[in-house]
C-alpha cells in the first residue's frame, strides 16, 4: 500500500478548484494496466490525483444519486440537469505530462445548497492504526475535517451540469477497459487470457 508522510505542525495543502475549467477522471496505460486519475485544470494550473478503478465508480455513481436527491428534494428548482448538457461535455484525453500529486485514500462528496455547488474532496492516502474499524473510519473522518493539518487534498467546487458531466465520462471511463471473453464473460488480458471454459486454454485477446 502506497502512503504518504506529513508532519503535522504544517497547514494541509489543499488543492482548491472553484470552480475548475475541466475536471474530469482519465486513465494512462493499456487495458489491463491502467491508471486511474482524477484531473482539475483552471488555465494553466493543473492537478492529477490517482486512486483506484473502484474509487471512480463509487464516486461516479454516489454523484449522479446526490445530484437526483438534489433535484427530488428541491423539485426541479435546482440548477440540476437530467442528461449532460452538450456545452459541458468532455471526451477529451487528460492533459499532458500527468503527475500524480498523491494517491486518493479517502474522499467526500456533499452539495451546498446556498451556492448551488457540488463539492469533491479527495485526500491523500495514509497509514492510519485503530482498534476496530469504527476507529478507523473516525480517525479518517477527523483528518479529512482538519483544515489546519494533515494530508494534502483536492476540492472542487462543481455545477450540476458539471457534476453530471463528470459521473457520465466516469463511469464511460470505467466501463471502457478490457473487453469481456465471448466465452467465460471474464476480462480478456492483451497478453492472453486462461478461459476457464476452454480448460485453461490461453484465448488471445
Amino acid at each position: 500500500m502506497q502512503s504518504i508522510q506529513w508532519r503535522q505542525d504544517v497547514s494541509r495543502q489543499v488543492f482548491l478548484y472553484d470552480p475548475p475549467d475541466r475536471f474530469v477522471a482519465g486513465t494512462v496505460g493499456l487495458p489491463g494496466r491502467r491508471t486511474f486519475f482524477l484531473q482539475a485544470s483552471s488555465g494553466p494550473r493543473v492537478t492529477s490525483v490517482a486512486l483506484e478503478k473502484t474509487q471512480v465508480a463509487a464516486l461516479a455513481e454516489r454523484m449522479d444519486e446526490l445530484l437526483d436527491e438534489v433535484v427530488r428534494r428541491t423539485g426541479g428548482s435546482a440548477p440540476v440537469p437530467a442528461m449532460v448538457p452538450s456545452e459541458v461535455s468532455d471526451t477529451a484525453p487528460l492533459e499532458s505530462p500527468v503527475e500524480e500529486e498523491f494517491r486518493v485514500g479517502t474522499m467526500a462528496l456533499a452539495w451546498d445548497g446556498d451556492e448551488q455547488r457540488m463539492i469533491v474532496e479527495a485526500q491523500a492516502l495514509v497509514e492510519l492504526e485503530a482498534d476496530s474499524e469504527e476507529d478507523l473510519a473516525e480517525a479518517e473522518e477527523r483528518l479529512l475535517q482538519d483544515e489546519e493539518n494533515g494530508p494534502p487534498m483536492l476540492r472542487v467546487r462543481l455545477t450540476g451540469a458539471q457534476a453530471r458531466a463528470f459521473a457520465k465520462r466516469a463511469l464511460d471511463v470505467v466501463n471502457a477497459g478490457r473487453p469481456p471473453c465471448p466465452l467465460c464473460s471474464l476480462p480478456l488480458d492483451p497478453e492472453g487470457h486462461v478461459c476457464p471454459r476452454q480448460n485453461g486454454y490461453r484465448r488471445e485477446a
